[in-house]
């Protein structure tokens, strides 16, 4: 039996992902969507892969590890050829060793499994103060970046997603709080309120207040890490777990991943090819439903594409 109220919070957080994309409000709501997009909607990729690390936990021998990585591994590549069409010239070595925009998530759990898998017998103590070190580098890289400490070719590798939004600062961390929370049995012992995540999801919303109001970071530039996302996105985790909902089937959880991995080419197809002039929001979310149906109903016959 498989979870569904785990499976309804990654619909939940794949939509995110969407709207971040989407860059939802921007010229209607400039203040709000910037507090959204580089705030609430962060929550997306971390739950993710806090939800992957809590299932990695039973990768604990090197048949399951293989199986892990080769599943991974492949549908990263399938999708980056889906993409190559979209891809610069200039940037086909960047997109293959670190991914192609939204599919950096793929080779960066890769890697950051792997890890993982190397490091799972340590102490969980040690492990969770590497994980927290690891994200602090990237919080650090990246807030030089956005907030141009430094200048030249300094400045303009700080800025460069890789830096700073990679396996190693960004998949690691959260992918090694899911695995602690499995390993430490946290999601027995500590069932949140949903007052509480509220309460650190508005935290959340908080920090990305404070980002662009008092320490002026670039509106046009991402901030991926904030550090109320180690506190706000276990808890939704540990909150969606909480709640009792079964099911058989593999549906929605495949919906959510569709939704993902699609996404991005429906955005290129509705907003920018000219084909539809009027109600673009609506056509979108029929065709991106409509889209992750088609790929569940595929990927029943392929294989690999989900």
């Amino acid at each position: 039996m498989r979870s569904l109220s785990i499976d309804i919070l990654k619909i939940v957080m794949a939509a995110f992902v969407v709207c971040l994309h989407l860059h939802v409000l921007k010229d209607s709501y400039p203040s709000l969507s910037y507090v959204l997009v580089n705030g609430l909607f962060r929550m997306g990729v971390p739950v993710f892969l806090i939800i992957s690390g809590y299932f990695f936990f039973y990768v604990n021998d090197l048949a399951r590890l293989k199986k892990w990585s080769f599943r991974i591994f492949l549908l990263y590549a399938v999708w980056s050829v889906v993409y190559i069409p979209f891809w610069k010239d200039d940037q086909y070595i960047m997109n293959i060793l670190f991914g192609y925009h939204h599919l950096w998530y793929l080779i960066g759990t890769f890697f950051a499994g792997l890890l993982l898998y190397v490091l799972r017998n340590i102490p969980a103590k040690t492990l969770l103060f590497i994980l927290l070190m690891c994200f602090s580098t990237g919080y650090t890289i990246q807030y030089l970046g956005n907030s141009h400490y430094f200048s030249g070719g300094t400045d303009v590798f700080f800025n460069l997603f890789p830096a700073y939004r990679n396996f190693l600062f960004v998949c690691f961390p959260f992918l090694g709080i899911g695995f602690l929370i499995k390993k430490r049995g946290i999601d027995i012992r500590r069932k949140p309120s949903l007052w509480m995540v509220v309460l650190f999801a508005a935290l959340v919303v908080a920090e990305s207040f404070v980002n662009d109001r008092l320490l002026h970071l670039q509106k046009k530039e991402s901030i991926d890490l904030l550090f109320s996302l180690l506190i706000a996105c276990p808890l939704l985790f540990l909150y969606g777990k909480s709640i009792t909902m079964k099911t058989n089937s593999r549906v929605l959880a495949s919906i959510s991943t569709a939704i993902y991995l699609i996404h991005p080419l429906v955005m290129e197809f509705v907003y920018k090819s000219g084909y539809f002039r009027s109600f673009q929001d609506v056509v979108f979310l029929v065709m991106l439903t409509a889209a992750g149906f088609i790929l569940v109903f595929l990927n029943r016959k392929l294989k690999y594409l989900l």
